[in-house]
């Protein structure tokens, strides 16, 4: 059973505006998809205040953090997509607590800040595997105590098979030339080696997995104000 009916994949890259199109026309539909965000809402703490969206698309993830969590005060929204970007400031025109930024999640995410709350959805395996690596461990420096980091991914399945399967069942006829996809296994691992606690996959459906960790608790011993 799929999803969507299949139809001919786009190949052209994610500066192509036709592509942005057929994929947000369609992301949304995916019951999967829904089901995976679903899941986010539920294991996002309970009150952020700041908020990073890596790879944020149209700002999909963005609005639903702001749904779901009214504590918050600002998100910074990244992606290098220009047709993205665009829509996504479109989506925000009117809320000021959303800045939307081009960057690309080649380049370290120091800059941008620090934040309560990391949000990534299906982006991060667009990255090579070093890149993720390393960018697991920024994020890991970037969350403030108690901070959450949550990555919605596409995952490498565990067969052809078993990826071949997965396609048909989101109604794409062909990889996306940009994937560099990673077993949930191995990321779970490279989480737990940049620092990030209670590591976890939360949620599976075939080739898309709901990825989190977290930063420990800051101790009164951590301030130096225990003597």
């Amino acid at each position: 059973m799929t999803d969507t009916p299949v139809t001919p994949t786009p190949l052209a890259g994610w500066s192509d505006a036709a592509q942005v199109e057929w994929y947000v026309d369609r992301i949304g539909k995916l019951e999967a998809r829904q089901a995976g965000e679903r899941m986010l809402a539920d294991v996002m703490p309970p009150a952020p205040r700041r908020v990073l969206d890596l790879g944020c698309g149209d700002g999909r993830l963005a609005a639903l953090v702001l749904t779901e969590r009214p504590t918050v005060e600002a998100i910074v929204a990244v992606d290098v997509s220009p047709p993205m970007l665009e829509r996504a400031r479109e989506r925000f025109a009117d809320e000021n607590r959303v800045e939307v930024r081009a960057w690309d999640l080649r380049h370290p995410l120091t800059p941008l800040g620090t934040f309560d709350l990391i949000v990534s959805g299906f982006a991060l395996h667009h990255l090579e595997d070093p890149r993720k690596q390393q960018l697991f461990a920024e994020a890991a420096a970037q969350l403030t105590p108690a901070g959450v980091f949550v990555n919605l991914e596409v995952v490498a399945s565990a067969t052809p098979q078993r990826h071949a399967e997965f396609l048909i069942a989101i109604g794409r006829t062909h990889d996306d030339p940009e994937d560099r996809l990673a077993t949930i296994e191995d990321q779970l691992a490279w989480m737990r080696d940049a620092g990030l606690t209670n590591v976890d996959c939360v949620w599976r459906w075939r080739g898309f997995a709901l990825l989190i960790g977290e930063v420990p608790h800051q101790t009164p011993s951590d301030t130096g104000s225990l003597r």
